[in-house]
């Protein structure tokens, strides 16, 4: 059993166990959104009931099960459920047949098995086999964990892994920053490149940024995380990056 652990800003600490599937799944009913008071609207996940024993993804989606959320900060305080990290990854279980592009059939790239990263904000949570699951297209998936470190994260399709630059200290005048007023960076150095996107007839068009450009990249884009060691890290799409530095 493997364990892979990420934090971030913006992203806290992420834990990833790979696990198998070891109780047969269960019945699709959907659990509709609850009102509570005036403005909090709390939406429940599709639960699957006994009778079924499959859940199959259609076209170019995947289905992961996902990490546990965070239970304790990095000072060991226990959260409660509603302050706990949302997890941004975990293992497929299962992969959709893929999607046609043109004549050319197009099978999804992930492997069952493979520890993921995804967008934040991606697909339709399940609560499969007693298990939190995400159904999410394949072009959602940031990329694959091959080591228990981010700075081994292979990107996938048009995303770039970045070593993010350290934020500046001081000001220009000499006075030290606080954390808290040190301006975010924007300049980083590229680790990893994606294959690229596929074009209208379904064939990979390589990326124009190589791995070792210095680059600057939209403020606001991608998400970020921190490896093993605390260095900050960045996975952006290829149209993020702004410019190459020299």
């Amino acid at each position: 059993m493997s364990s892979v652990q990420l934090s971030g800003a913006g992203v806290a600490a992420v834990a990833f166990t790979n696990k198998s599937l070891a109780s047969p799944p269960a019945s699709l009913r959907v659990c509709s959104s609850r009102r509570l008071g005036r403005s909090l609207v709390v939406k429940a996940a599709t639960v699957v009931a006994p009778k079924y024993t499959s859940l199959k993804p259609l076209g170019d989606r995947v289905l992961v099960k996902l990490g546990a959320a965070e239970e304790k900060t990095a000072g060991g305080i226990l959260l409660p459920s509603t302050a706990q990290t949302k997890p941004q990854g975990g293992e497929v279980v299962a992969v959709g047949a893929g999607r046609t592009i043109g004549d050319k059939k197009i099978e999804v790239g992930i492997q069952t098995g493979a520890e993921v990263v995804y967008s934040k904000y991606a697909g339709t949570e399940v609560e499969f086999n007693d298990s939190k699951h995400l159904i999410l297209k394949e072009d959602d998936i940031i990329g694959i964990l091959e080591t228990d470190d981010v700075k081994d994260m292979k990107p996938l399709n048009d995303r770039v892994l970045i070593k993010v630059a350290e934020a500046e200290e001081t000001t220009p005048g000499g006075l030290i920053l606080t954390e808290t007023t040190k301006e975010k960076p924007s300049i980083g150095t590229v680790v990893a490149v994606g294959p690229g996107p596929l074009d209208e007839e379904g064939k990979r068009q390589p990326l124009s940024v190589p791995a070792g450009s210095t680059v600057l990249y939209s403020k606001y884009a991608g998400s970020e995380f921190k490896g093993a060691d605390g260095t900050g890290y960045i996975v952006l799409r290829a149209s993020d990056v702004m410019a190459v530095l020299s």
